[in-house]
Order: C-alpha cells, then sequence, then structure tokens
C-alpha cells in the first residue's frame, strides 16, 4: 500500500529524513508542517473530503473532484490550488492527483507552555 505520513516537524527533522535518504535509507512518502495549527489551517473539514474521495483515484478533473465530493466547481479549485500549493496534490497531464492509497498522521500534542 502506497501511504503517506503527514506530521509535524521541525526543520531539523526533515533536514534528517533528507539527508537519511540520501545515504539510501527508506524513508516512505511524507509531507510536512512546520506546526499544529499550519496542517489544521491546510487541511480543512472541506480538503480532508477532498482528499478522501480522491485517494487511490489517479488523477483527476477538478470538475470530477467537485463532482465526487458534490461541492462547486469554484469551490473546489480553490481547496485543490491551496492542496497544490501546500505540496498535497500533483498536477498531472490527467489533471490533479493525491498520488497515495492511504494517509496516516503523525504529531505529538504537549502541555501548553
Amino acid at each position: 500500500m502506497n501511504t503517506v505520513t503527514l506530521s509535524v516537524a521541525a526543520r531539523e527533522a526533515v533536514t534528517g529524513r533528507a539527508l537519511a535518504a540520501f545515504e539510501g535509507r527508506e524513508q516512505g512518502a511524507h509531507i510536512s508542517f512546520a506546526s499544529a495549527e499550519l496542517l489544521w489551517k491546510t487541511l480543512t473539514r472541506k480538503r480532508w473530503e477532498l482528499l478522501r474521495a480522491m485517494t487511490g483515484q489517479g488523477a483527476m478533473s477538478i470538475r470530477e473532484a467537485a463532482r465526487r465530493v458534490g461541492r462547486d466547481v469554484k469551490a473546489v479549485h480553490g481547496d485543490v490550488h491551496a492542496l497544490i500549493n501546500a505540496g498535497v496534490l500533483d498536477r498531472t497531464e490527467g489533471g490533479v492527483e493525491f498520488p497515495y492509497d492511504a494517509v496516516h498522521v503523525d504529531f505529538t500534542l504537549t502541555k501548553a507552555a
């Protein structure tokens, strides 16, 4: 199964994974956010629904993605571009794609400072 891990990670952790990958150690697919707040701001409820509809489905047009989630094409267009800019979706010749079969979310909530 082609799974992506969405995580909250400091720049040092991301750099460490990149260096390990350059050394040939398997890292798996990761999309990291600088903070939990940024993760939730980027992955709103509507965008999660969009990802769910696109997971494992291959490339599709924005119109098709909108049809699958039962939303207005213009609104989905804005969400798709936000997810492309965040590195979550890929733009392809066939439209847009979430090239994973599953999503794992990984972060730790700690007490307030």
